[in-house]
């Protein structure tokens, strides 16, 4: 099959450091790769792929220098680019959200959309409406919520190359991780809260974005004095996997509804447990009591942290290597693409298995 993926040209592809997105694109084109199809990716010309590139900008927006550029202006020369080139691919994958919908309208039959981002959000439910021709893959059931009645194609989790995340059976550190952004929806402060409560150091690996810069001043930087709160910053690929590994849990005290939450099954591939907030997709991603705990406040957090030890971390890592690899993303996503090709005789089938 000739696919294409396009991709947000924010950040490179994979991510140098935080990212989830073109994350999950670079690690689904290069399955797609290996299961014998023709790709083609279209993103940053720092893209590091096993597919066929085809550059939209030289370089990711976030990484270039340049004090003034258009974030804008270089999709839209991409979609342009990808809309004249429509026709020699069998399907076209789009990471964009929205964008490229008043575009692509007359192949739209041949596209698949992966909403990555989240849907309570004001004037999105009119756009969904106005563009039903779209097929989209939601990557949780309970990102579909505020759009239930959007063309919702199918359900297709991320996934990850495992070969990356070394399993760590035995953690050689005795601390809590936190992994993300240093946002007020990701609950920094709240997972200070637990680590301290629970009397555990935390090494916290964080961006702080323009827009939680506030946050981080005022409610993070006052906790970063205190013993056993270590701020590390951000960490790319590279450092994942012992920073993640060797942690007795990763907290994930998020109070907003994420759509997925990439950290926690980059956790369970290096057999680390995972606790939670019930919030977004936290309850489809991690099975209580076997990958990590879904807890209610910081009480039942802390309680948590001392039952992790307990789970089986190999078995963790077993859980990530049945649900969440990148092959398994591809493979579904390939059942996908064949379903939306069999064209409207099959519709009914399709949202069936949606």
């Amino acid at each position: 099959m000739k696919i294409a993926q396009i991709s947000p040209l924010t950040e490179a592809v994979p991510p140098r450091l935080y990212g989830g997105t073109e994350r999950v694109v670079a690690h689904l084109c290069n399955a797609l790769v290996e299961l014998g199809h023709d790709v083609t990716l279209f993103a940053a010309a720092d893209a590091m792929t096993r597919a066929r590139l085809v550059p939209g900008r030289t370089c990711a927006v976030r990484l270039d220098p340049a004090p003034l550029k258009s974030e804008l202006a270089s999709h839209l020369c991409m979609l342009d680019h990808v809309r004249s080139r429509g026709d020699e691919f069998d399907i076209l994958h789009f990471h964009l959200e929205l964008l490229h919908f008043p575009l692509f309208e007359a192949l739209a039959e041949r596209t698949l959309t992966t909403v990555h981002g989240r849907l309570d959000i004001d004037d999105l439910t009119g756009a969904y409406a106005r563009w039903t021709m779209y097929p989209l893959a939601s990557i949780s059931l309970s990102q579909r919520a505020p759009i239930a009645s959007a063309h919702w194609a199918g359900n297709v989790p991320h996934g990850l190359d495992p070969a990356p995340y070394r399993f760590v059976d035995e953690p050689a550190g005795d601390y809590l991780a936190f992994l993300g952004r240093a946002s007020p929806e990701k609950g920094l402060d709240r997972a200070v809260a637990i680590a301290r409560a629970a009397n555990m150091p935390l090494k916290i690996a964080a961006k702080v974005d323009h827009a939680d810069r506030d946050y981080f001043e005022q409610s993070i930087r006052p906790l970063l004095g205190l013993p056993g709160i270590d701020f590390i910053g951000e960490i790319g690929d590279a450092e994942k996997p012992a920073f993640l590994g060797n942690a007795r849990a990763l907290l994930f005290p998020i109070d907003w509804p994420e759509p997925f939450g990439l950290v926690m099954i980059e956790a369970m591939a290096c057999g680390t447990p995972v606790i939670a907030t019930p919030f977004g997709a936290v309850p489809e991603v991690v099975d209580e009591g076997v990958t990590g705990f879904v807890v209610d406040g910081r009480d039942e957090a802390v309680e948590a942290v001392f039952r992790a030890a307990s789970l089986d971390r190999r078995h963790i890592r077993q859980v990530f290597e049945r649900r969440f690899t990148a092959r398994a993303m591809a493979l579904r996503y390939v059942d996908l693409y064949e379903r939306l090709l069999d064209g409207p005789a099959r519709k009914d089938t399709l949202l069936q298995r949606a």
